[in-house]
């Protein structure tokens, strides 16, 4: 090879190389996870109140999020589709992506998440449908 020295050739990382950066987030997640099932979001004075919320009384897409994560650590499904469904449909979604990326690096092949623009705007859409909705009078059963 012209212009490269052969000291300065890198070796492909082993599967344990390729691992460390999903091992980390996986640690990061599950730690945040961690702290929020310890530390019951429902007790006043240890999380701040949503800026939004506070100013305006509408709740924001990620009201009631971190009470949803207490209940999702500590197995009641049902109060944490209470608390913030759309969090729940991330939790899942973010450990079925993390297990496609742990099976991908495993096999030596990168992580692609093919979002285009519509299915960006369509979730853009979800998001924002969800908030309406739960500000909506009927909407009372997505409050959190």
């Amino acid at each position: 090879m012209r212009g490269v020295n052969a000291d300065s050739r890198t070796t492909p990382p082993t599967a344990v190389g390729r691992l460390a950066v999903p091992a980390g987030i996986l640690a990061a997640v599950a730690g945040a996870f961690a702290y929020v099932g310890a530390v019951d979001p429902n007790e006043p004075g240890h999380y701040p109140v949503c800026p939004l919320l506070r100013l305006t009384g509408l709740y924001c897409p990620g009201c009631g999020g971190l009470r949803s994560a207490h209940a999702f650590v500590h197995g009641d499904l049902t109060t944490a589709l209470h608390d913030n469904a759309l969090a729940v449909v991330a939790y899942l979604a973010f450990a079925v992506v993390w297990t496609v990326w742990v099976v991908r690096a495993a096999r030596g092949r990168p992580l692609r998440i093919g979002l285009g623009p519509l299915r960006m705007w369509s979730l853009g859409a979800l998001v924002l449908v969800f908030t309406v909705v739960r500000n909506l009078p009927s909407g009372g059963w997505l409050h959190p």
